[in-house]
């Protein structure tokens, strides 16, 4: 599930649910939903202005891949950023941000690269440390990565073709996920 949470420097605007609240898509893990926090309408976004939004999912976990792609694209479209950069960031150290061809053969082979890469099925420190079973999940998403840059050109990320921006939930249990979403113009 999605729900976006926007913040603008300055202004806290009161939660009123947005043109975007009813968009539905479907994901490998099912329902996912889209609550806008704000303004309806934008102004376009001032060279140098930068905002702030969050993105939050609900994670199954075990590499779970959730194309978030749509949602950064409608924040863009909100902001009225035409010229820029979009920042996205994950706030838990057992998730990772990238771009892959989200498609059925590279769903299964992401999550398999890893098994190889990271096995579950081996000792790790912070298993031992922590007794929570998931020190593959935190070596997995440091060699991931918390965060993607994406430019945006003409009011949309300049993506590839066959290019989507992915979140990589490698813990060992479904969570609550938040992403901070930066857009600079």
């Amino acid at each position: 599930m999605f729900r976006l949470m926007s913040r603008t420097p300055l202004q806290h605007p009161p939660v009123r649910r947005g043109k975007y609240a009813d968009s539905i898509d479907r994901h490998r893990t099912g329902l996912i939903e889209a609550e806008v926090m704000g303004d309806e309408e934008s102004d376009r976004m001032d060279a140098g202005e930068i905002r702030t939004e969050r993105l939050a999912l609900q994670t199954q976990g075990d590499a779970e891949m959730v194309d978030i792609t749509d949602e950064v694209g409608r924040m863009i479209e909100r902001a009225g950023l035409a010229e820029g950069r979009v920042l996205l960031f994950c706030t838990g150290s057992t998730g990772g941000l990238t771009t892959i061809e989200y498609e059925p053969g590279l769903i299964r082979d992401f999550p398999l690269m890893f098994d190889r890469l990271a096995p579950k099925d081996i000792r790790y420190h912070h298993d031992d440390t922590w007794h929570d079973g998931n020190g593959h999940s935190h070596c997995r998403a440091s060699l991931l990565g918390p965060s993607l840059t994406v430019p945006v050109s003409g009011g949309r990320m300049l993506l590839g073709t066959w290019q989507q921006v992915v979140f990589i939930d490698f813990d060992n249990r479904p969570r609550q996920r938040e992403l901070v979403v930066q857009l600079a113009a």
